[in-house]
């Protein structure tokens, strides 16, 4: 993933530079390639996304672990500001901007590898033979696996913040989450909600994460609609407005696709050595323009997250890891099988 550098050994060793589904989760087959299609695996590593940011994050880490300090070092020349100082000192509110936690969440998870293979040693580390990361953390998770150099990964997912930013910024968006219902429901809320405001498919369910929570993106007075009808109208648990800038993972991030296109077709892809389950289909890939095509389009479709982790412990998942800050991904595993064993390394 690239050069010997301390700090950029992710993944196993040395990198190199430069409709219908189990609860009803909508499977979308994004791609025919099948290198991986009978994938068995049995430690997963998981890497979080936007949202699990919190001030003095990695402050211990670097402490402890050189390597990890030295990726920080790395990912600052890159980004052209002192990424460890906002993660540790904040102040908050940069640190939750789209641009600054896109890439604090990369690099602070993939720093958090190298904790893993400084306490529990590189055979941790080879032991993991399937990734995947929550929306932002399949950029993570493609560049453990080597499909994407550190330093590449850093720029695109920089880009990614900037750009998804950008279109927040364009049109008054926003997401909300939806507790206590299922997917099937909250896709009727979705619906009552659009039609309340006068245009179809003014949001949709953009994060299917676990039976009974489920995230919706929309315009501004949809994701409002959405909070009135909730609990009345469809007897959700609660609904929440969440932090976030903008409708993620819905056409309004449009502006986004076209500039990522364009990094990405200058960015080296290679195969990925363990299969990494894409947020877009819940399926791996092995192809690098099929990879580049999809990461491109995660932007604007829902995130499987739900379906992925149900096909991993369908598939025999013995154990895994969520690998970065917080501890959101080992929530939502339990949610799904409360008998999984999953351990937090924490950035």
């Amino acid at each position: 993933m690239q050069q010997a550098l301390r700090s950029s050994r992710v993944a196993a060793g040395p990198l190199a530079t430069s409709k219908g589904s189990r609860r009803g989760v909508v499977r979308v087959h994004a791609s025919a390639d099948t290198d991986f299609a009978s994938y068995k695996p049995n430690v997963a590593a998981f890497f979080p996304g936007q949202g699990a940011q919190t001030v003095g994050m990695a402050k211990d880490l670097v402490a402890e672990v050189p390597a990890a300090k030295e990726m920080f070092n790395k990912a600052s020349d890159i980004l052209g500001y002192d990424l460890l100082q906002l993660c540790t000192e904040g102040p908050k509110e940069r640190l939750d901007s789209t641009e600054i936690s896109q890439p604090a969440i990369y690099v602070a998870s993939l720093a958090a590898v190298e904790k893993l293979r400084a306490t529990e040693g590189q055979a941790a580390v080879d032991a993991i033979d399937v990734t995947c990361g929550l929306s932002l953390g399949e950029y993570t998770a493609l560049a453990f696996a080597g499909a994407m150099s550190f330093e590449d990964g850093l720029r695109l997912v920089k880009l990614r913040g900037e750009s998804m930013q950008a279109a927040a910024n364009a049109a008054a968006s926003g997401m909300v989450s939806v507790i206590g219902l299922d997917s099937g429901k909250v896709a009727e809320l979705c619906k009552a909600a659009s039609a309340e405001v006068g245009k179809e498919d003014a949001v949709k369910i953009a994060n299917y994460l676990c039976p009974g929570n489920y995230a919706v993106s929309g315009s501004k007075e949809a994701c409002d609609a959405v909070e009135r009808l909730g609990k009345p109208n469809f007897k959700a648990r609660m609904t929440v407005r969440l932090a976030v800038a903008g409708a993620f993972h819905t056409d309004f991030m449009q502006p986004a696709v076209e500039k990522l296109q364009a990094a990405l077709a200058q960015t080296e892809v290679k195969k990925p050595r363990i299969p990494v389950i894409s947020n877009v289909d819940a399926m791996p890939h092995s192809d690098p323009e099929t990879i580049k095509s999809i990461l491109a389009r995660q932007v604007t479709s829902p995130v499987l997250w739900e379906n992925t982790l149900t096909t991993l412990f369908d598939k025999g998942l013995t154990r895994s890891y969520e690998i970065g800050p917080g501890k959101v991904v080992a929530g939502i595993a339990k949610r799904i099988n409360k008998e999984h064993n999953i351990t937090n390394i924490f950035a």
